[in-house]
Protein backbone atom coordinates (compact mmCIF):
# COMPACT_ATOMS: atom_id res chain seq x y z
CA UNK A 1 0.00 0.00 0.00
CA UNK A 2 1.44 3.51 -0.58
CA UNK A 3 2.85 5.37 1.90
CA UNK A 4 -0.05 7.96 1.47
CA UNK A 5 -2.57 6.44 1.51
CA UNK A 6 -1.42 4.27 4.70
CA UNK A 7 -1.06 7.15 6.69
CA UNK A 8 -4.16 8.59 6.25
CA UNK A 9 -5.73 5.10 6.58
CA UNK A 10 -3.90 4.05 9.99
CA UNK A 11 -4.26 8.48 10.82
CA UNK A 12 -8.36 7.94 9.91
CA UNK A 13 -8.56 4.82 12.36
CA UNK A 14 -6.68 5.76 14.91
CA UNK A 15 -8.53 9.27 15.91
CA UNK A 16 -12.00 7.13 15.04
CA UNK A 17 -11.01 5.11 17.42
CA UNK A 18 -9.97 7.44 19.87
CA UNK A 19 -12.93 9.29 19.02
CA UNK A 20 -15.43 6.57 19.38
CA UNK A 21 -14.25 5.22 22.41
CA UNK A 22 -14.46 9.23 23.97
CA UNK A 23 -17.78 9.39 23.08
CA UNK A 24 -18.83 6.01 24.68
CA UNK A 25 -17.00 7.20 27.41
CA UNK A 26 -18.75 10.17 27.57
CA UNK A 27 -22.13 9.06 27.19
CA UNK A 28 -21.39 6.39 30.52
CA UNK A 29 -20.64 9.16 32.44
CA UNK A 30 -23.33 11.27 31.25
CA UNK A 31 -25.69 8.00 31.81
CA UNK A 32 -24.21 7.57 35.23
CA UNK A 33 -24.61 11.29 36.46
CA UNK A 34 -27.96 11.49 35.31
CA UNK A 35 -28.63 8.73 36.85
CA UNK A 36 -27.20 9.53 40.05
CA UNK A 37 -28.83 13.08 40.24
CA UNK A 38 -32.46 11.38 39.44
CA UNK A 39 -31.76 8.95 42.21
CA UNK A 40 -30.51 11.81 44.55
CA UNK A 41 -33.39 13.92 43.43
CA UNK A 42 -35.93 11.42 44.00
CA UNK A 43 -34.78 10.78 47.54
CA UNK A 44 -34.81 14.49 48.53
CA UNK A 45 -38.60 14.26 47.18
CA UNK A 46 -39.50 11.70 49.45
CA UNK A 47 -37.37 12.80 52.42
CA UNK A 48 -39.33 16.34 51.88
CA UNK A 49 -42.83 14.52 51.43
CA UNK A 50 -42.32 11.69 54.94
CA UNK A 51 -41.84 14.72 56.86
CA UNK A 52 -44.74 17.26 56.20
CA UNK A 53 -47.06 17.12 58.87
CA UNK A 54 -50.22 16.94 56.84
CA UNK A 55 -48.88 13.64 55.19
CA UNK A 56 -48.32 12.52 58.77
CA UNK A 57 -51.53 13.79 59.91
CA UNK A 58 -53.56 11.71 56.99
CA UNK A 59 -52.59 8.55 58.43
CA UNK A 60 -54.70 9.20 61.87
CA UNK A 61 -57.46 9.33 59.33
CA UNK A 62 -60.16 6.53 58.87
CA UNK A 63 -59.63 6.90 55.09
CA UNK A 64 -55.88 7.69 54.63
CA UNK A 65 -56.18 7.53 50.72
CA UNK A 66 -58.74 10.46 50.62
CA UNK A 67 -56.21 13.17 51.62
CA UNK A 68 -52.83 11.39 50.29
CA UNK A 69 -53.82 10.85 47.05
CA UNK A 70 -54.43 14.61 46.12
CA UNK A 71 -51.33 15.57 47.93
CA UNK A 72 -49.28 12.76 46.48
CA UNK A 73 -50.51 14.07 42.77
CA UNK A 74 -49.70 17.48 43.33
CA UNK A 75 -46.00 16.33 44.72
CA UNK A 76 -45.58 14.29 41.64
CA UNK A 77 -46.83 17.10 38.92
CA UNK A 78 -44.62 19.93 40.96
CA UNK A 79 -42.04 17.72 40.63
CA UNK A 80 -42.06 15.91 37.56
CA UNK A 81 -41.62 12.48 39.19
CA UNK A 82 -43.05 9.61 37.15
CA UNK A 83 -44.88 8.57 40.36
CA UNK A 84 -45.48 9.59 44.54
CA UNK A 85 -46.23 6.45 46.06
CA UNK A 86 -47.64 6.24 49.75
CA UNK A 87 -47.85 3.57 51.58
CA UNK A 88 -48.32 1.94 55.12
CA UNK A 89 -46.18 0.08 57.50
CA UNK A 90 -47.44 -3.29 55.69
CA UNK A 91 -46.57 -1.89 52.03
CA UNK A 92 -50.19 -1.17 51.40
CA UNK A 93 -50.31 2.08 49.16
CA UNK A 94 -52.51 4.94 50.31
CA UNK A 95 -51.38 6.96 47.43
CA UNK A 96 -50.08 5.95 43.36
CA UNK A 97 -51.24 7.43 39.95
CA UNK A 98 -53.18 4.64 38.93
CA UNK A 99 -56.19 4.74 41.73
CA UNK A 100 -57.02 1.45 41.00
CA UNK A 101 -54.09 0.45 42.71
CA UNK A 102 -54.55 1.92 45.66
CA UNK A 103 -54.87 -0.36 48.46
CA UNK A 104 -53.01 -3.14 46.56
CA UNK A 105 -49.40 -3.99 47.93
CA UNK A 106 -46.49 -2.18 46.66
CA UNK A 107 -43.92 -4.33 44.44
CA UNK A 108 -40.41 -4.46 44.61
CA UNK A 109 -39.72 -5.71 47.87
CA UNK A 110 -37.65 -2.64 48.42
CA UNK A 111 -39.19 -1.33 51.48
CA UNK A 112 -38.02 -3.31 54.21
CA UNK A 113 -34.95 -0.89 54.86
CA UNK A 114 -37.89 1.85 55.34
CA UNK A 115 -40.39 0.55 57.03
CA UNK A 116 -37.80 -1.99 59.46
CA UNK A 117 -34.94 0.19 59.48
CA UNK A 118 -35.99 3.88 59.14
CA UNK A 119 -33.36 4.44 56.50
CA UNK A 120 -34.05 7.00 53.72
CA UNK A 121 -31.78 5.27 50.32
CA UNK A 122 -32.45 5.19 46.78
CA UNK A 123 -32.96 1.65 45.07
CA UNK A 124 -33.31 0.71 41.49
CA UNK A 125 -36.67 -1.91 40.98
CA UNK A 126 -38.45 -3.24 38.79
CA UNK A 127 -42.74 -1.63 40.09
CA UNK A 128 -45.91 -1.99 38.82
CA UNK A 129 -44.68 0.75 36.36
CA UNK A 130 -41.59 -0.56 35.21
CA UNK A 131 -37.97 -0.43 35.67
CA UNK A 132 -37.26 2.88 37.74
CA UNK A 133 -34.70 4.52 40.29
CA UNK A 134 -36.68 5.03 43.48
CA UNK A 135 -36.34 7.33 46.30
CA UNK A 136 -37.36 5.54 49.72
CA UNK A 137 -38.10 7.40 53.31
CA UNK A 138 -39.66 6.30 55.91
CA UNK A 139 -42.72 8.37 57.91
CA UNK A 140 -42.44 9.04 61.58
CA UNK A 141 -45.11 10.19 64.13
CA UNK A 142 -45.10 11.89 66.74
CA UNK A 143 -43.76 9.28 68.71
CA UNK A 144 -40.69 8.39 66.06
CA UNK A 145 -42.65 5.12 65.32
CA UNK A 146 -42.50 3.71 61.79
CA UNK A 147 -46.08 4.05 60.27
CA UNK A 148 -45.36 4.32 56.31
CA UNK A 149 -43.33 4.89 53.43
CA UNK A 150 -43.27 7.33 50.40
CA UNK A 151 -41.51 5.99 47.36
CA UNK A 152 -40.64 8.81 44.54
CA UNK A 153 -39.82 7.24 41.10
CA UNK A 154 -38.29 8.20 37.83
CA UNK A 155 -39.03 5.26 35.00
CA UNK A 156 -35.66 4.14 33.67
CA UNK A 157 -37.33 4.55 30.18
CA UNK A 158 -38.19 8.52 30.59
CA UNK A 159 -34.00 8.51 31.33
CA UNK A 160 -33.11 6.78 28.47
CA UNK A 161 -34.67 9.15 26.40
CA UNK A 162 -32.74 11.82 28.01
CA UNK A 163 -29.93 9.92 27.47
CA UNK A 164 -30.45 9.38 23.51
CA UNK A 165 -30.96 13.10 23.66
CA UNK A 166 -27.10 13.78 25.21
CA UNK A 167 -26.31 10.79 22.57
CA UNK A 168 -27.17 12.81 19.44
CA UNK A 169 -25.21 15.32 20.58
CA UNK A 170 -22.19 13.24 21.07
CA UNK A 171 -22.44 11.27 18.04
CA UNK A 172 -22.58 14.68 16.32
CA UNK A 173 -19.02 15.93 17.59
CA UNK A 174 -17.68 12.31 17.35
CA UNK A 175 -17.99 12.36 13.57
CA UNK A 176 -17.12 16.04 13.24
CA UNK A 177 -14.36 15.03 14.98
CA UNK A 178 -13.75 11.87 13.10
CA UNK A 179 -14.33 13.90 9.28
CA UNK A 180 -11.47 16.85 10.93
CA UNK A 181 -9.16 14.00 11.78
CA UNK A 182 -9.40 12.72 8.16
CA UNK A 183 -8.73 15.34 6.82
CA UNK A 184 -5.91 16.25 8.75
CA UNK A 185 -4.19 12.88 8.28
CA UNK A 186 -4.80 13.68 4.41
CA UNK A 187 -3.03 16.70 4.73
CA UNK A 188 -0.49 15.10 7.06
CA UNK A 189 0.18 12.32 4.55
CA UNK A 190 0.33 14.94 1.64
CA UNK A 191 3.02 16.73 3.50
CA UNK A 192 5.13 13.73 4.54
CA UNK A 193 5.04 12.29 0.78
CA UNK A 194 6.07 15.27 0.14
CA UNK A 195 9.22 15.46 1.95
CA UNK A 196 9.92 12.30 0.86
CA UNK A 197 10.29 13.36 -2.85
CA UNK A 198 7.27 10.95 -3.09
CA UNK A 199 9.62 8.33 -2.07
CA UNK A 200 8.33 4.92 -0.56
CA UNK A 201 9.57 3.46 2.43
CA UNK A 202 10.69 0.62 0.10
CA UNK A 203 12.24 3.09 -1.93
CA UNK A 204 14.24 5.14 0.72
CA UNK A 205 15.27 1.83 2.24
CA UNK A 206 17.15 0.77 -0.90
CA UNK A 207 18.27 4.66 -1.45
CA UNK A 208 19.56 4.05 1.82
CA UNK A 209 21.39 0.67 1.34
CA UNK A 210 22.45 2.00 -2.34
CA UNK A 211 24.28 5.11 -1.02
CA UNK A 212 26.17 3.16 2.13
CA UNK A 213 27.56 0.62 -0.70
CA UNK A 214 28.08 3.53 -2.90
CA UNK A 215 30.09 6.23 -0.10
CA UNK A 216 31.95 2.76 1.13
CA UNK A 217 32.76 1.39 -2.35
CA UNK A 218 34.68 5.30 -3.33
CA UNK A 219 38.48 4.95 -2.46
CA UNK A 220 38.33 8.89 -1.60
CA UNK A 221 37.72 9.60 2.20
CA UNK A 222 34.02 10.91 2.71
CA UNK A 223 33.23 13.02 5.49
CA UNK A 224 29.55 15.34 5.99
CA UNK A 225 29.08 17.65 8.80
CA UNK A 226 25.65 19.22 9.34
CA UNK A 227 25.18 23.08 9.87
CA UNK A 228 26.35 22.27 13.58
CA UNK A 229 30.02 21.55 12.21
CA UNK A 230 29.00 17.68 14.00
CA UNK A 231 30.02 14.99 12.07
CA UNK A 232 26.94 12.75 10.79
CA UNK A 233 28.77 10.79 8.11
CA UNK A 234 32.43 9.11 7.54
CA UNK A 235 32.96 5.98 5.44
CA UNK A 236 36.30 3.21 5.69
CA UNK A 237 38.42 5.19 3.50
CA UNK A 238 38.09 8.47 5.88
CA UNK A 239 39.17 6.54 8.85
CA UNK A 240 42.22 4.95 7.11
CA UNK A 241 43.47 8.63 6.09
CA UNK A 242 42.94 10.10 9.56
CA UNK A 243 44.81 6.90 10.87
CA UNK A 244 41.61 6.58 13.19
CA UNK A 245 40.51 2.44 14.73
CA UNK A 246 37.41 2.21 13.34
CA UNK A 247 36.03 1.23 16.13
CA UNK A 248 36.14 4.68 17.36
CA UNK A 249 33.36 6.64 16.63
CA UNK A 250 33.37 9.92 14.90
CA UNK A 251 29.98 10.42 14.26
CA UNK A 252 28.68 13.31 16.55
CA UNK A 253 31.88 14.82 16.97
CA UNK A 254 32.89 18.20 16.25
CA UNK A 255 34.35 18.73 12.98
CA UNK A 256 37.33 20.70 14.46
CA UNK A 257 38.26 17.77 17.04
CA UNK A 258 39.09 15.40 13.95
CA UNK A 259 40.79 18.15 12.22
CA UNK A 260 42.01 20.88 13.42
CA UNK A 261 43.17 22.34 10.72
CA UNK A 262 40.00 21.82 8.41
CA UNK A 263 38.33 24.58 6.57
CA UNK A 264 34.62 23.45 6.55
CA UNK A 265 33.58 26.00 9.07
CA UNK A 266 34.60 28.37 6.86
CA UNK A 267 32.22 26.30 3.74
CA UNK A 268 29.68 27.00 6.44
CA UNK A 269 29.82 30.42 6.77
CA UNK A 270 30.44 31.22 3.58
CA UNK A 271 28.42 28.58 1.47
CA UNK A 272 32.07 28.64 -1.16
CA UNK A 273 33.36 25.04 -2.62
CA UNK A 274 36.88 24.59 -2.00
CA UNK A 275 38.00 22.30 -5.02
CA UNK A 276 41.70 20.31 -5.37
CA UNK A 277 42.95 21.99 -2.12
CA UNK A 278 46.19 20.45 -0.72
CA UNK A 279 46.13 19.94 2.80
CA UNK A 280 48.54 18.30 5.02
CA UNK A 281 46.32 15.40 7.80
CA UNK A 282 48.33 13.42 10.04
CA UNK A 283 51.81 14.15 8.08
CA UNK A 284 50.27 13.03 4.63
CA UNK A 285 49.78 15.10 1.90
CA UNK A 286 46.21 15.69 0.75
CA UNK A 287 44.19 17.13 -2.20
CA UNK A 288 40.94 17.95 -0.45
CA UNK A 289 37.39 19.06 -1.97
CA UNK A 290 34.86 21.03 0.56
CA UNK A 291 31.37 21.72 -1.18
CA UNK A 292 28.51 23.04 1.09
CA UNK A 293 25.20 21.44 0.91
CA UNK A 294 22.17 23.36 0.42
CA UNK A 295 18.30 23.21 0.99
CA UNK A 296 16.84 26.01 -0.95
CA UNK A 297 18.92 28.95 0.16
CA UNK A 298 20.07 27.31 3.30
CA UNK A 299 22.72 25.71 4.29
CA UNK A 300 22.76 22.60 5.93
CA UNK A 301 25.96 21.30 6.19
CA UNK A 302 28.82 20.14 4.24
CA UNK A 303 31.05 17.38 2.64
CA UNK A 304 34.97 16.96 2.32
CA UNK A 305 36.31 14.65 -0.29
CA UNK A 306 40.28 13.70 0.38
CA UNK A 307 42.47 11.20 -1.53
CA UNK A 308 46.82 11.06 -0.03
CA UNK A 309 48.45 13.38 -3.04
CA UNK A 310 50.78 9.76 -3.37
CA UNK A 311 47.49 7.93 -4.59
CA UNK A 312 46.79 10.53 -7.28
CA UNK A 313 51.04 10.40 -7.90
CA UNK A 314 50.55 7.15 -8.83
CA UNK A 315 48.12 7.17 -10.99
CA UNK A 316 50.10 10.03 -13.14
CA UNK A 317 52.78 7.61 -12.88
CA UNK A 318 50.77 4.48 -14.55
CA UNK A 319 49.56 7.44 -17.14
CA UNK A 320 53.42 8.22 -17.30
CA UNK A 321 54.15 4.63 -18.04
CA UNK A 322 51.73 4.23 -20.42
CA UNK A 323 52.84 7.26 -22.30
CA UNK A 324 56.22 5.95 -22.15
CA UNK A 325 55.14 3.11 -24.06
CA UNK A 326 53.19 5.09 -26.70
CA UNK A 327 56.56 6.96 -27.10
CA UNK A 328 58.18 3.63 -27.62
CA UNK A 329 55.68 2.68 -30.27
CA UNK A 330 55.86 6.62 -31.88
CA UNK A 331 60.06 5.91 -32.11
CA UNK A 332 59.24 1.82 -33.69
CA UNK A 333 57.24 3.93 -35.60
CA UNK A 334 59.77 6.24 -36.86
CA UNK A 335 62.66 4.02 -37.02
CA UNK A 336 60.39 1.79 -39.42
CA UNK A 337 59.65 4.69 -41.36
CA UNK A 338 63.42 5.79 -41.41
CA UNK A 339 64.08 1.79 -42.89
CA UNK A 340 61.16 2.47 -45.60
CA UNK A 341 62.82 5.60 -46.62
CA UNK A 342 66.37 4.11 -46.59
CA UNK A 343 65.14 1.07 -48.73
CA UNK A 344 63.36 3.48 -51.05
CA UNK A 345 66.06 5.80 -51.42
CA UNK A 346 68.42 2.05 -52.53
CA UNK A 347 65.62 1.63 -55.03
CA UNK A 348 65.89 4.74 -56.54
CA UNK A 349 69.67 4.36 -56.80
CA UNK A 350 68.75 1.23 -58.24
CA UNK A 351 70.88 -0.61 -55.42
CA UNK A 352 68.33 -3.46 -55.86
CA UNK A 353 70.87 -6.21 -54.32
CA UNK A 354 71.59 -3.97 -51.58
CA UNK A 355 67.92 -3.37 -50.75
CA UNK A 356 66.71 -6.70 -50.52
CA UNK A 357 69.47 -7.44 -48.18
CA UNK A 358 68.20 -4.48 -45.54
CA UNK A 359 64.86 -6.63 -45.85
CA UNK A 360 65.94 -9.75 -45.34
CA UNK A 361 67.69 -8.89 -42.15
CA UNK A 362 64.94 -6.45 -40.78
CA UNK A 363 62.73 -8.96 -41.75
CA UNK A 364 64.56 -11.75 -39.96
CA UNK A 365 65.57 -10.45 -36.97
CA UNK A 366 61.73 -9.19 -36.18
CA UNK A 367 60.31 -12.71 -37.46
CA UNK A 368 62.98 -14.38 -35.34
CA UNK A 369 61.90 -11.92 -32.36
CA UNK A 370 58.43 -12.78 -32.57
CA UNK A 371 58.57 -16.33 -32.83
CA UNK A 372 61.14 -16.80 -30.19
CA UNK A 373 58.14 -14.50 -27.83
CA UNK A 374 55.17 -16.83 -29.33
CA UNK A 375 57.39 -20.01 -28.61
CA UNK A 376 58.01 -19.20 -25.03
CA UNK A 377 54.70 -17.05 -23.97
CA UNK A 378 51.41 -18.64 -25.91
CA UNK A 379 49.20 -15.70 -24.14
CA UNK A 380 48.53 -12.94 -27.20
CA UNK A 381 48.40 -10.17 -24.67
CA UNK A 382 51.37 -11.11 -22.70
CA UNK A 383 52.91 -11.80 -25.61
CA UNK A 384 52.49 -8.35 -27.40
CA UNK A 385 53.34 -6.33 -24.31
CA UNK A 386 57.13 -8.87 -24.60
CA UNK A 387 57.56 -7.43 -27.83
CA UNK A 388 57.05 -3.87 -26.80
CA UNK A 389 59.42 -4.04 -24.20
CA UNK A 390 62.09 -6.15 -26.56
CA UNK A 391 61.57 -3.18 -28.88
CA UNK A 392 61.71 -0.36 -26.17
CA UNK A 393 65.31 -2.36 -24.72
CA UNK A 394 66.79 -2.12 -28.34
CA UNK A 395 66.01 1.40 -28.86
CA UNK A 396 68.08 1.84 -25.02
CA UNK A 397 70.55 -0.14 -26.07
CA UNK A 398 69.84 -2.83 -22.99
CA UNK A 399 69.85 -6.29 -23.77
CA UNK A 400 66.74 -7.71 -22.96
CA UNK A 401 66.94 -11.23 -22.48
CA UNK A 402 63.73 -14.11 -21.73
CA UNK A 403 65.20 -16.60 -20.13
CA UNK A 404 65.33 -20.08 -22.78
CA UNK A 405 63.51 -21.39 -19.54
CA UNK A 406 60.36 -19.68 -19.89
CA UNK A 407 57.48 -21.05 -20.92
CA UNK A 408 53.77 -19.48 -20.11
CA UNK A 409 50.53 -20.75 -21.20
CA UNK A 410 47.49 -18.51 -21.64
CA UNK A 411 46.65 -17.24 -18.32
CA UNK A 412 43.38 -18.93 -16.93
CA UNK A 413 40.07 -17.09 -17.67
CA UNK A 414 39.77 -16.09 -13.65
CA UNK A 415 42.82 -13.59 -13.35
CA UNK A 416 42.78 -10.12 -14.65
CA UNK A 417 45.05 -9.85 -17.05
CA UNK A 418 46.06 -6.12 -16.66
CA UNK A 419 47.56 -6.72 -13.52
CA UNK A 420 49.99 -9.31 -15.11
CA UNK A 421 50.53 -6.34 -17.69
CA UNK A 422 51.09 -3.78 -14.89
CA UNK A 423 53.20 -6.25 -13.31
CA UNK A 424 55.79 -6.93 -16.12
CA UNK A 425 55.67 -3.47 -17.15
CA UNK A 426 56.76 -1.74 -14.08
CA UNK A 427 59.28 -4.57 -12.94
CA UNK A 428 61.11 -4.41 -16.72
CA UNK A 429 60.97 -0.55 -16.54
CA UNK A 430 62.34 -0.34 -13.50
CA UNK A 431 65.19 -2.61 -14.61
CA UNK A 432 65.81 -0.75 -18.21
CA UNK A 433 66.05 2.51 -15.61
CA UNK A 434 68.51 0.44 -13.02
CA UNK A 435 70.86 -0.10 -16.00
CA UNK A 436 70.71 2.98 -18.03
CA UNK A 437 73.74 5.12 -16.62
CA UNK A 438 76.08 1.87 -17.66
CA UNK A 439 78.10 1.48 -20.44
CA UNK A 440 76.19 -0.23 -23.30
CA UNK A 441 78.10 -3.70 -23.13
CA UNK A 442 77.60 -3.97 -19.55
CA UNK A 443 73.31 -3.45 -19.48
CA UNK A 444 71.69 -6.36 -19.28
CA UNK A 445 68.18 -7.37 -17.72
CA UNK A 446 67.01 -10.82 -17.56
CA UNK A 447 63.12 -11.90 -17.37
CA UNK A 448 61.80 -15.67 -16.71
CA UNK A 449 58.38 -16.86 -16.96
CA UNK A 450 57.08 -20.27 -16.00
CA UNK A 451 53.95 -21.97 -15.37
CA UNK A 452 54.65 -25.68 -13.94
CA UNK A 453 50.75 -25.82 -12.95
CA UNK A 454 50.24 -24.72 -9.99
CA UNK A 455 51.90 -20.88 -9.58
CA UNK A 456 53.15 -18.93 -12.17
CA UNK A 457 56.34 -17.51 -11.39
CA UNK A 458 58.01 -14.00 -12.32
CA UNK A 459 61.55 -13.70 -12.17
CA UNK A 460 63.42 -10.32 -13.45
CA UNK A 461 66.86 -9.35 -12.71
CA UNK A 462 69.23 -6.91 -13.95
CA UNK A 463 72.57 -5.92 -14.02
CA UNK A 464 72.32 -2.45 -12.02
CA UNK A 465 74.07 -2.00 -8.38
CA UNK A 466 71.38 -3.69 -6.58
CA UNK A 467 69.09 -2.39 -3.55
CA UNK A 468 70.36 -1.27 0.27
CA UNK A 469 69.05 -4.83 2.10
CA UNK A 470 67.87 -2.01 4.88
CA UNK A 471 65.58 -0.58 2.43
CA UNK A 472 63.83 -4.17 1.53
CA UNK A 473 60.88 -4.57 3.88
CA UNK A 474 60.02 -0.69 3.35
CA UNK A 475 60.25 -1.44 -0.16
CA UNK A 476 56.75 -2.51 -1.33
CA UNK A 477 54.90 -0.86 0.92
CA UNK A 478 56.63 3.04 0.76
CA UNK A 479 57.67 5.28 -2.24
CA UNK A 480 61.33 4.70 -1.73
CA UNK A 481 63.28 4.88 -4.65
CA UNK A 482 67.00 4.94 -5.89
CA UNK A 483 66.70 7.64 -8.44
CA UNK A 484 66.74 10.87 -8.82
CA UNK A 485 63.39 13.17 -9.16
CA UNK A 486 60.67 13.55 -7.12
CA UNK A 487 57.72 11.81 -9.12
CA UNK A 488 59.51 8.19 -7.92
CA UNK A 489 58.97 5.35 -5.88
CA UNK A 490 55.30 3.94 -6.99
CA UNK A 491 56.18 0.99 -9.19
CA UNK A 492 57.03 -1.57 -6.96
CA UNK A 493 54.18 -0.14 -4.66
CA UNK A 494 52.14 -0.79 -7.47
CA UNK A 495 53.11 -4.11 -7.90
CA UNK A 496 52.93 -5.15 -4.47
CA UNK A 497 49.15 -4.06 -4.80
CA UNK A 498 49.04 -5.88 -7.99
CA UNK A 499 50.60 -8.96 -6.64
CA UNK A 500 48.45 -9.05 -3.79
CA UNK A 501 45.34 -8.84 -5.77
CA UNK A 502 46.08 -12.10 -7.68
CA UNK A 503 46.93 -13.91 -4.17
CA UNK A 504 50.84 -14.06 -4.84
CA UNK A 505 53.84 -13.66 -3.34
CA UNK A 506 56.67 -10.97 -3.65
CA UNK A 507 60.18 -10.94 -2.40
CA UNK A 508 63.61 -9.56 -3.68
CA UNK A 509 67.19 -10.54 -3.42
CA UNK A 510 70.78 -10.17 -5.04
CA UNK A 511 71.16 -11.63 -8.39
CA UNK A 512 73.69 -13.50 -10.53
CA UNK A 513 74.36 -10.29 -12.88
CA UNK A 514 75.42 -8.24 -9.89
CA UNK A 515 72.01 -6.24 -9.10
CA UNK A 516 68.65 -6.83 -8.10
CA UNK A 517 65.99 -10.32 -8.35
CA UNK A 518 62.57 -9.86 -8.24
CA UNK A 519 60.97 -13.07 -8.03
CA UNK A 520 56.99 -12.84 -7.50
CA UNK A 521 55.12 -16.17 -7.00
CA UNK A 522 51.05 -16.77 -7.96
CA UNK A 523 48.73 -19.81 -7.25
CA UNK A 524 46.84 -20.96 -9.75
CA UNK A 525 44.65 -23.65 -8.20
CA UNK A 526 46.43 -26.59 -10.88
CA UNK A 527 48.47 -29.69 -9.73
Amino acid sequence: MPLQRRIFLYGALFISTVMVLAGISFYLTISDAIEKEAGERALDIAETTAERPDVILAFQLPDPSASLQPIAETIRAQTDAEYVVIGNQDGIRYAHPLEDRIGKKMIGDDNERALLHGEAYVSEATGSLGPSLRGKAPIFDETGTIIGVISVGFLKTSMTSTFLEYADSIIGIVLIAIASGAIGSMVLARNIKRTLFGLEPAEIASLYRERNALIESVREGIIMVNKSGKITMANNSAYEVLSVPKDKQLIGKLIEEVLPNTQLPHVLTTGESQLDRPMTIHGNKTIVNRIPIRHGNDIIGAVSSFRLQSDIEGMRNEITQVRQYADALRAQTHEHNNLLYTISGLIQLNSLEEAMELIHDETEEQQSLVHFVLKHVQDPLLGGILIGLFNRARELKVKFLLDEESFLKELPPQFEKSLFISILGNLVTNSFEAVEHLPEDQRIVRLLLSNNGSEILIEVEDSGEGLDPSILTDLFKKRISTKNGEDRGYGLVKVYENVRDLNGDIAMESGDLGGALIIISIKTGGN
